[in-house]
């Protein structure tokens, strides 16, 4: 690799070859002119044939960052790259705070003092209705948005490094779980018990499953008989929009034990299914999902939302902060063969003294003021430690009688 330098009036110019073109062959050279002194432009030429030899070499373009995040980046990795629900989030992020800020900077001369600013920008004042600072759970959610498309530019030779690396996050606590002790979830469980979809609520309830999770469970994916199912293809809303895709992690495919007042309540819900199938006739909708409209036809994820609201309301459960309706209890493992008892089954049975009980709710939307000390959020996520804290059920109050069954109607 040569170059040489050039005095032009009363300054120095330097030109470099670069290498021929991969595509054409041709020679390639990069010029660069308006440095005062000669030393000056020597020391930067050096630099770059140092940089070319190197292969950290990065031609100079006049790039911004919206046009390489909006044209370039965004578009390679639509789905199915990435998930639709991650797309999208990408697309909000870039479109409502990324680029009102940075979308103007060049993009080779992004700085990590910028990026710091612009953090610090959104902790705040980056609401966009001017109400103050987003929370840092939302500015690491933005910079898990800038650090993989700045990855990606460093990959296709747009810019040296990745400057997001060597930005500080703001740390960001988790915030406070709000559950339901197992007396509020008993009475939720007392108030739908005659609800066609009681089966779901008692999945909710006792497995952990997401609302997609359940809302795309297969009968190919239930194992009464062993007293499993498997969650394989959950079906989330985007915009509305609802897609069937894989778990985020292959963790996340996994099959689950039941308790016995759990596969009872699927075998009764799978009976009525059935009685359905038979009024509908000619009419139904063959989906293979458990939990449908009585005409077959697949529910919406949201649907499970707002019917949980409606319930939680009429049960006289007050409404908390959170409106998030995604998670459950999630007990621990258990060997499939001896399933323990859950809150939820010893309201269907009388029990003794129950191995463990759960720490949460179907969800965490709705909740009273009082909270029980020992129910946290890590069991939502983590097993259980031994020696945890055990709830006696000896003396609980008297259980509810079993509603009879109601005939299914046309509701749809």
């Amino acid at each position: 690799m040569r170059g040489s330098i050039k005095k032009r009036r009363s300054t120095y110019t330097y030109v470099v070859d670069i290498g021929p073109d991969p595509a054409t062959g041709k020679r390639r050279q990069r010029t660069k002119g308006g440095f005062r002194t000669r030393k000056e432009c020597l020391q930067v030429l050096n630099d770059v044939i140092a940089a070319a030899r190197a292969g950290t070499f990065v031609e100079p373009a006049k790039r911004t960052v919206e046009s390489f995040l909006v044209e370039e980046w965004l578009p390679a990795v639509r789905p199915p790259r990435v998930r639709e629900s991650t797309w999208l989030s990408y697309q909000l992020n870039i479109q409502n705070h990324i680029v009102p800020a940075l979308g103007r900077l060049n993009l080779q001369a992004l700085t990590p003092g910028q990026l710091t600013a612009f953090y610090r920008h959104l902790l705040t004042s980056g609401r966009r209705d001017g109400k103050g600072g987003l929370a840092p759970k939302t500015v690491k959610n933005i910079h898990a948005t800038l650090h993989p498309a700045l990855a990606v530019a460093m990959r296709w030779g747009y810019v040296v490094r990745n400057v997001a690396d060597a930005v500080d996050l703001p740390k960001a606590s988790a915030p406070e779980m709000q559950v339901w002790s197992p007396e509020q979830l008993r009475t939720f469980l007392t108030h739908v018990r005659a609800d066609r979809l009681f089966a779901a609520w008692m999945l909710f309830a006792t497995t952990g499953m997401r609302r997609g999770e359940v809302a795309g469970l297969r009968w190919t994916d239930v194992d009464l008989r062993a007293g499993q199912v498997k969650v394989a293809k959950p079906r989330v809303a985007v915009r509305y929009q609802v897609h069937v895709s894989e778990p985020k992690t292959p963790k996340g495919k996994r099959w689950l034990a039941l308790d016995p007042a759990t596969a009872a309540a699927l075998r009764e819900h799978r009976t009525r299914q059935a009685e359905e199938r038979l009024m509908v006739g000619a009419g139904w909708v063959e989906s293979g999902l458990v939990f449908t409209w009585p005409d077959g036809r697949a529910l919406h994820p949201e649907r499970f939302t707002r019917w949980f609201q409606q319930h939680a309301h009429d049960a006289g459960l007050r409404k908390s902060g959170s409106t998030t309706c995604a998670t459950a209890t999630r007990p621990p493992r258990w060997p499939p063969a001896c399933p323990p008892r859950s809150s939820a089954s010893a309201w269907a049975t009388p029990t003794s003294p129950s191995p463990w009980t759960p720490t949460a709710t179907s969800c965490p939307a709705w909740t009273s003021a009082r909270q029980t000390p020992w129910l946290g959020s890590s069991w939502a996520t983590k097993r259980p430690r031994r020696g945890c804290r055990e709830q006696s059920v000896s003396n609980r109050p008297p259980l509810p009688t079993r509603p009879e069954r109601r005939e299914p109607q046309n509701c749809w």
